[in-house]
């Protein structure tokens, strides 16, 4: 059976399943439609939070990064997982007890401001749709491969399939649907890097493999290799930087904070009954997480080494581009792969030179990979599916954000407090539906590689949701007036610098005219260090918090007890 009708039976039926749970879970009430009842398992909550948190980018794009930047793409393996860590010890417990379950809420309540609310709300639209574009694009290389269609049609297939369980479901069919897809993405990756393992290395493990040695004869490290080939091309060594240190650290730090300040991820501990289930279902994720994050280093690796064997060849010459293998041609039709016979002399050549004949999209790499290595056929479909999955959850997960921050924070907390729960719950699913029209548009002509744009999504997170929320629960006296000023400056200078480097002047990101040599990528460390210094500086000319709020914040200092999720 072909990879094309494999692909067509295995997507077909995960997004059965997906539309099955959507109507079996379907949301009645607000209370569902947004946190799913309050009623989910730990276990559970930490699967869909798992697959809520691992998007395109962590599935598909990750380890592409990883596979060509070689050790300088770790601060992405660094950056998520730490941010997923700070997350859970530092913010979950206590904005579980503050008890509202959406960002834009809990700022504006805190801050006892709609000014700070509308502020928030226009950062968290910003933000998901940033990091939304990221997954719709990632949707979009999948289908436009497997299926073998236009890159657009991918893209408004995959914003059908949302529209349908997000809009049906909301939270209570997003987090079924969600576990779901954890399952279908996790085991799609898991399996090539086994294969992969045992064929280079004859470990199952990946993670073990990535540590050893070659099975060919040569007694060469794995990564010895990747070393030798890199150096050979005319690349970097695949186990050397060439970032600065600090924009090193800033990256991984502006991924670290983003990730705290998430909207989407946060809102996951409201769908659990308790403050300390809130927790047990962080301690699942990280560990449902943590399965993909040990493996995507080892999958990199293995996936570079077998791209340069298989493009130039046992003698490192080159291979006819006439019989260049079935997976080059198949990925030609989607223009993420090209071929530019320099020398006219009938070969591909792959390097880091002017020798150079090959143009190849990190986005590919995860997909291709079973391809490459030459796995069975229904491999490759699974892989397809796992990269479906993925997208899916967290495109779900980010546009309830953004129709709850319109239909919730907006409306029914600011523009019009007497809305029936019935309109309210209407105005959710259409903001959701404007939502995947805009995702869709931006999918089909993306502003850059998908672990780019959500790099930049998290940046915009870092430099505008971290600061208000740490201080929101841990300095009591901190002000509305504060918090606004820090949000805004912070936003806004880390827009604008990224703007300015990625689409107004691109042929001036360079280290060279980048501040500090920091790249658009990090820059959302200096917008949070600016958000928190305007902050403080506005708080120390204006009045303190009122006591009643200060009293508010002083009770959150302590995890147990209340906190059930409010709706109204």
């Amino acid at each position: 059976m072909s990879v094309q009708i494999l692909t067509f039976i295995i997507v077909g039926a995960s997004f059965l399943l997906y539309m099955g749970i959507a109507v079996w879970a379907r949301a009645g009430t607000t209370n569902d439609f947004y946190i799913a009842g309050g009623g989910v398992h730990p276990i559970l909550n930490g699967m869909a939070t798992a697959a809520d948190w691992m998007s395109a980018a962590s599935f598909i794009s990750m380890a592409g990064l990883v596979s060509f930047m070689g050790y300088d793409g770790a601060v992405y393996l660094m950056g998520w997982t730490g941010g997923y860590v700070l997350l859970a010890l530092l913010l979950a417990p206590y904005l579980r007890k503050f008890g509202k379950f959406t960002v834009p809420d809990f700022i504006g309540d805190r801050y006892y401001s709609q000014t700070a609310r509308t502020v928030a709300v226009i950062c968290a639209i910003f933000v998901c749709f940033t990091y939304v574009i990221g997954q719709m694009r990632g949707v979009g290389v999948v289908f436009s491969r497997f299926l073998e269609i236009e890159l657009w049609l991918g893209v408004v297939i995959g914003m059908g399939v949302v529209f349908f369980y997000t809009v049906l479901g909301g939270m209570k069919g997003i987090t079924y649907t969600q576990v779901a897809q954890f399952c279908v993405m996790i085991f799609a990756y898991i399996v090539p890097a086994v294969f992969i393992s045992i064929m280079l290395t004859g470990h199952v493990l990946p993670q073990t493999g990535f540590g050893a040695t070659l099975s060919d004869g040569s007694g060469m490290f794995l990564l010895e290799k990747l070393d030798m080939l890199s150096t050979d091309l005319g690349f970097n060594e695949y186990t050397s930087n060439t970032k600065s240190y600090l924009d090193i650290f800033c990256i991984t730090f502006a991924l670290m904070v983003g990730t705290a300040g998430l909207p989407h991820v946060i809102v996951r501990f409201f769908t659990v009954p308790r403050v300390s289930d809130a927790r047990k279902s962080a301690g699942w994720a990280l560990a449902f997480i943590a399965i993909l994050y040990t493996t995507a280093p080892a999958l990199a690796s293995f996936a570079r080494v077998n791209m340069i064997e298989t493009i130039n060849g046992p003698d490192a010459t080159g291979m006819s581009y006439a019989e260049a293998p079935s997976w080059i041609k198949n990925w030609e039709k989607t223009n993420l792969i090209s071929h530019d016979d320099k020398n006219g002399d009938g070969k591909m050549f792959y390097s880091g030179d002017e020798r150079n004949e090959m143009t190849i999209d990190r986005d590919i790499m995860v997909l291709a990979n079973p391809e490459i290595a030459n796995l069975p056929a229904w491999v490759i479909a699974l892989v397809a599916a796992g990269g479906v999955a993925a997208a899916l959850s967290t495109s779900a997960g980010l546009l309830l954000v953004i129709s709850t921050s319109v239909s919730h924070d907006l409306l029914k907390r600011n523009l019009m407090p007497n809305i029936s729960d019935k309109k309210e719950l209407l105005s959710a699913r259409i903001a959701a539906g404007v939502a995947i029209l805009i995702a869709g548009y931006f999918g089909i002509n993306p502003p850059d590689f998908v672990a780019a744009i959500v790099a930049f999504a998290f940046g915009l997170a870092a430099s505008s949701f971290f600061p208000v929320i740490i201080m929101g629960i841990f300095s009591k006296r901190m002000n509305d007036k504060g918090a606004i000023s820090g949000m805004i400056t912070g936003i806004v200078f880390t827009a604008a610098y990224i703007i300015y480097f990625k689409f107004v002047s691109p042929e001036m990101n360079q280290p060279d005219n980048w501040l500090f040599g920091i790249s658009p990528e990090g820059i959302g460390t200096i917008g949070m260090i600016i958000n928190f210094v305007v902050a403080f500086v506005v708080f120390k000319f204006t009045d303190d918090a009122p006591q009643e709020i200060q009293d508010l914040v002083e009770s959150i200092r302590f995890p147990k007890g209340a906190g059930e999720a409010q709706a109204h």
